[in-house]
């Protein structure tokens, strides 16, 4: 049963890490790399099964399915029956807070709130009858959003800070980026649910790892395993250092240190991308924004190879208006309000 937990989180990492690869690979910078691993793999594996994978990627990645909603959920009910059934009980024997101990719970029954509204709710799909009220919107730069620009595929005018979603097959108010994980376009008016779902993940993460840690200082201090002394493999009577408390935990209670880990470094993936969000919204700018202007200025970088047909462009974020702004327009979105107003 031990060995069946500690496979299932071992793949639940090797799965974060090929969808952050998947992501990855769309910047300009990660697709040499990703092509000379193609070719690589191409020497390796079999055509078929070449093929096959290939299907299974565009699958998962290029059409809306709830493959990674239902992993997601998974997950989590691991993460949390691991906690509840390793942590929780002997917490309770070292007479910890039951406050403290329940936190983990109301940060996922928030968590899972603000994730149906990330899944369900309209991200800010443009159709005939709004086109001219999403024009008004904002203003265009000329540059990455010019006028007078439609859609070839859904025949609309492109408001300034939308896109055409490929996956979702249709135009969104101030596209960000497309999530597999809520299976949802991220947009104008699901953003702030987005951010505040990651904000209670990046917590519950973190508040397990610290709750994880405090249980297993703790038991040391109470066993007083830190003052105690063995005989090395020379003889010598040697103290209880670090390495010796870490390795005598693993060998004791190897789920609740696999599970501290995992934690801890999902709480530093979410933590650094959760701040990487909360600047986009400080400036005012989109994941799909800050991509185009940091791919038009790598373009004016010497070290990087680009076709001749691109031209180098300057992007000036003409949209932010200050902090408070920037944040009320990301949580009190206006063209949302106005929508229910008119119904």
């Amino acid at each position: 049963m031990d060995f069946l937990v500690l496979f299932l989180f071992y793949l639940a990492f090797m799965l974060i890490g090929v969808v952050t690869i998947c992501i990855c690979s769309k910047t300009h910078c990660f697709k040499g790399l990703v092509r000379r691993g193609a070719q690589i793999i191409s020497y390796i594996i079999p055509e078929c099964l070449r093929r096959a994978m290939l299907r299974l990627l565009h699958y998962l990645f290029h059409t809306r399915n709830h493959t990674f909603v239902i992993l997601h959920l998974i997950l989590q009910g691991m993460v949390y029956t691991e906690y509840t059934w390793e942590i929780f009980g002997l917490c309770q024997e070292l007479e910890f807070s039951l406050n403290y101990l329940f936190l983990p719970y109301l940060l996922l029954i928030v968590n899972l709130f603000f994730f149906a509204l990330s899944c369900e709710t309209n991200p800010g799909t443009i159709t005939k009858a709004n086109e001219l009220l999403f024009l008004q919107v904002y203003e265009f730069d000329e540059g990455m959003f010019p006028k007078n620009v439609r859609c070839s595929t859904c025949d609309l005018r492109k408001p300034a800070r939308s896109k055409h979603c490929s996956v979702c097959n249709r135009c969104v108010h101030r596209f960000d980026h497309h999530c597999v994980w809520v299976n949802n376009c991220i947009g104008a008016w699901n953003i702030r649910y987005f951010l505040f779902y990651l904000l209670t993940l990046t917590a519950s993460a973190a508040t397990m790892a610290v709750v994880s840690t405090v249980f297993l200082v703790q038991l040391v201090m109470v066993s007083d395993l830190h003052l105690e002394t063995y005989i090395n493999d020379f003889g010598h009577l040697q103290v209880v250092d670090t390495v010796f408390v870490v390795q005598y935990l693993f060998l004791t209670f190897p789920r609740i240190v696999f599970l501290l880990g995992f934690v801890v470094v999902l709480s530093f993936l979410l933590g650094s991308y959760l701040c990487f969000c909360l600047y986009l919204a400080a400036t005012n700018q989109t994941t799909h924004e800050w991509y185009r202007g940091a791919r038009a200025w790598c373009q004016h970088c010497p070290h990087v190879a680009w076709p001749p047909s691109a031209e180098p462009q300057v992007y000036r974020n003409i949209h932010s208006r200050g902090l408070w702004s920037n944040l009320r327009e990301i949580f009190l979105p206006a063209v949302a309000h106005y929508e229910r107003k008119k119904k």
